[in-house]
């Protein structure tokens, strides 16, 4: 008898354990439906993804999130968990209640991001100004309609590409994006900027300049 209540416990526990992984593994292989297709959709825009979207998580799938994961300093075991949704500007419907702060504090910190990655050094109005064009494009037709859309767009941001992403954090790069998301758009407007001393791309320097500040030139 004591043998039997000492297994009940085991497989309830086990149990246990198997309900709190599927929570925090959102979508993982063998996952069907519309968020599944979302990450699809999402990685396949980005380059990371080159099989049907169709809704079901399979190794391709799972490759392709394994990818990203490696690519922006997650824990790359191809499970589409909350961390990993957020920062492909997913937020699924299960999350608790207490989450639902997630979207703003993940764009916060995405675009910090990109600033730090793209212009740590740059006077401050200069890092602003870089996440003034990140949304500036979310608002333009031409571009992708998410801060994470944007940036994860293929080929962007030199700081995706190269990893700058992830380099160490500056202060200033999060107060920045806050700036940027409250308004604070000190380009009037601008969707691209260079740097004229390191730009190779000679298209963009084609483009009309709205201004100059720090070392990059904004331009639309």
């Amino acid at each position: 008898m004591r043998k039997k209540r000492i297994y009940t416990v085991f497989i309830a526990a086990v149990m246990l354990l198997a309900v709190c992984l599927n929570v925090s593994a959102l979508s993982k292989n063998g996952s069907r439906g519309e968020e599944v297709r979302k990450i699809q959709t999402k990685l396949k825009n980005w380059g990371y993804y080159n099989g049907s979207v169709d809704g079901v998580y399979g190794w391709q799938t799972e490759n392709a999130v394994r990818s990203f994961q490696k690519k922006n300093g997650l824990k790359a075991y191809g499970v589409a968990g909350e961390a990993t949704l957020n920062a492909m500007g997913i937020f699924s419907s299960n999350t608790s209640s207490s989450s639902q702060s997630t979207p703003n504090n993940a764009n916060i910190e995405l675009l910090a991001r990109v600033i730090n990655g793209e212009a740590r050094g740059e006077p401050y109005e200069g890092q602003v100004a870089v996440g003034a064009v990140v949304l500036n494009r979310v608002d333009h037709p031409s571009f992708p309609n998410s801060i994470s859309g944007v940036v994860y767009q293929k080929g962007a941001f030199t700081a995706v590409d190269d990893g700058q992403i992830n380099a160490a954090m500056y202060a200033s790069s999060r107060r920045a994006a806050r700036d940027a998301l409250n308004g604070w758009d000190p380009t009037g407007g601008a969707i691209y900027y260079y740097n004229p001393q390191t730009a190779t791309n000679q298209w963009i320097r084609t483009r009309e300049i709205i201004c100059t500040i720090g070392q990059h030139v904004f331009c639309n």
